[in-house]
């Protein structure tokens, strides 16, 4: 239950503005036999969690998006705020399906709660791809052993 909980935390801390990659630790404990079901689903609740705080961040940010870009812990930039916003004008809530991606998932995720896109729109398309990433991460490996 332990390594479950730490994976949780590190693809939680992962889906936030720290540098830090989930899904080597996932892969890991994947490699040493660790339930394969057990990990997507608690690195995807992690994970999407993560983005949800990311929510919460746009969210407050709304009028303010030069507060996004003064404060040292987040480490988006204004390149990746135009990127996110430009895919996120182009595909609409339907990008966040690609939140999984380094750097620009955290700034859609952002965007979405600058964007006003409900949380349960965030959790649904987000989580969704997410989840798929670590399914195939774990069938990736599972090829290779």
């Amino acid at each position: 239950m332990i390594t479950l909980l730490s994976l949780f935390t590190v693809a939680f801390l992962a889906a936030t503005f720290l540098p830090l990659s989930s899904e080597i630790y996932f892969l890991a404990l994947l490699a040493q036999g660790a339930e394969p079901f057990a990990l997507v689903a608690w690195a995807s609740l992690g994970n999407t969690l993560g983005a949800a705080v990311n929510w919460w961040i746009g969210k407050f940010a709304r009028g303010r998006t030069q507060w996004l870009t003064t404060r040292a812990w987040v480490r988006i930039s204004e390149v990746d705020i135009d990127r996110a916003s430009r895919g996120f004008q182009r595909f609409g809530k339907w990008s966040l399906l690609f939140a999984w991606m380094p750097i620009v998932g955290d700034a859609l995720t952002l965007f979405a709660g600058l964007a006003r896109v409900p949380l349960w729109q965030l959790i649904a398309l987000a989580g969704t791809g997410k989840t798929l990433r670590y399914l195939f991460l774990a069938g990736l490996l599972n090829s290779f052993l």
